[in-house]
């Protein structure tokens, strides 16, 4: 799948149908229902009652998540008493906030499958920050974490990348406190950036970091930035997609309606959500339902947009896990910029026999001398299928999973060469600057 970053967008060719709103609206009271007669005992000759056909209320409840869909928000099941009043037919969920030294608070839920949101809302919110930014096309607004409390702001580089000069980006806290900041670094291939405010408070509060790793599909997520400039803006979802490889090309749109361009492909293996994620929700957080940080917002996909106009969210977006993020924003707190891993293949997109199935793979088209892969003999021809075991079924695929690794890892392709599975060890080296 290729995508713009989170502000870009791409053209799905799907119609999702524009829904009114829902209203509930109170009934006169109904007559007193008579007592049921006592159900005969179910013997000889006797049928049990059929059920209802529940056709009908499928049918509906497909028509509401259609709606729901369509809005690109979240949602509460609500009713309206005889005062006009909305209230929560809900469940309530009982949560606990358990406070951490250094870091954001984590939320311990009384019911994971039904999290208590307004906790882990304001556990995170200290946390999320709002960036404006002038480029040499304007301005816009963005999205940023908290890294740390030495002042270090986790985004996406397409926020921060093309701010020009002193003061062209500033930073707003949670509280509307407001400080300027500076690069600190920039990662162009996965799309990460550190700034740092100037003259930062001492009673910033970092984020609490997750693990990415442990992450299921169909769990619980949140999404906390500034979507279209409105700051402070949580919607929820759950993680719909794991590991789905996504490219956003090298010349794209940035938060602000402009082109930008980058000298790398951004290739990342990213968490798909349902949690609502619109422009300017680029660089904020994606949590899970403990408050902690599982990824930074990224991209979206769309329907697509008219030329005076942005399309927003479709309940397809996609984050950039916290595991490569934290690497990558660790190497920039450091030194200013990141080393990748590296394999030594250019690939392209094949289908090919496994067995009596047939696949779809990375086709190696050529490697490149003492290259890892070429010291584990890695051949033309090979077309690669998994990762560790993750699946590959195509050539960005096998960009995606080898960016989210380090230099210095072991790790195994399972190929098929010569109508057979082979598994292969590579220790993957650093990236070379003048490498694609």
């Amino acid at each position: 799948m290729t995508l713009a970053p989170e502000d870009r967008t791409q053209q799905i060719p799907q119609q999702i149908p524009t829904q009114g709103d829902y209203y509930s609206q109170s009934a006169p009271a109904a007559p007193p229902t008579p007592p049921a007669p006592p159900t005969p005992p179910l013997g000889e000759g006797s049928r049990p009652t059929p059920k209802r056909d529940r056709r009908l209320g499928q049918t509906a409840v497909t028509a509401l998540l259609a709606a729901v869909l369509a809005s690109g928000g979240t949602y509460a099941v609500t009713s309206l008493d005889g005062s006009g009043t909305s209230t929560s037919t809900a469940p309530a969920s009982t949560s606990t906030t358990q406070q951490n030294q250094n870091t954001s608070p984590t939320v311990v839920q009384g019911n994971a499958s039904s999290p208590d949101w307004r906790a882990v809302a304001a556990a995170v919110a200290p946390s999320v920050v709002s960036i404006d930014v002038t480029t040499q096309q304007g301005s816009g607004a963005g999205s940023g974490v908290v890294f740390d409390r030495s002042g270090h702001i986790l985004t996406n580089n397409h926020v921060v990348g093309d701010a020009t000069g002193n003061g062209a980006i500033s930073v707003t806290l949670s509280d509307g406190r407001t400080y300027g900041a500076t690069i600190v670094g920039t990662d162009a291939s996965t799309d990460l950036a550190v700034i740092k405010l100037t003259n930062g408070p001492s009673d910033l509060t970092p984020i609490s970091l997750g693990d990415s790793d442990a992450l299921k599909v169909g769990d619980p997520a949140m999404a906390v930035g500034n979507p279209l400039g409105l700051s402070g803006t949580v919607t929820t979802g759950i993680v719909s997609a794991l590991d789905r490889p996504v490219s956003t090309g090298t010349s794209s749109e940035s938060p602000f309606g402009q082109q930008q361009s980058s000298g790398d492909e951004v290739v990342t293996n990213a968490i798909q959500t349902s949690a609502a994620i619109n422009p300017g929700n680029s660089g904020g957080a994606l949590v899970n339902g403990k408050g902690e940080l599982i990824g930074i917002n990224s991209s979206i996909a769309s329907l697509g947009q008219s030329s005076n106009s942005q399309s927003g969210n479709i309940g397809i977006g996609f984050a950039i896990p916290i595991k490569e993020a934290k690497s990558i924003a660790d190497q920039l707190i450091k030194s200013g910029k990141a080393e990748h891993a590296f394999l030594g293949v250019s690939t392209r997109d094949t289908v090919v026999t496994d067995g009596a199935a047939r696949r779809a793979g990375a086709q190696v088209v050529s490697v490149s001398g003492g290259t890892p892969a070429a010291n584990a003999g890695i051949r033309n021809g090979d077309v690669v299928i998994a990762v560790d075991g993750q699946r590959v079924d195509s050539a960005t695929a096998l960009v995606a999973q080898i960016r989210e690794m380090t230099a210095g890892d072991k790790t195994t392709l399972t190929v098929i060469r010569g109508g057979s599975r082979q598994d292969v060890q590579v220790t993957l080296a650093v990236k070379p600057a003048t490498s694609s």
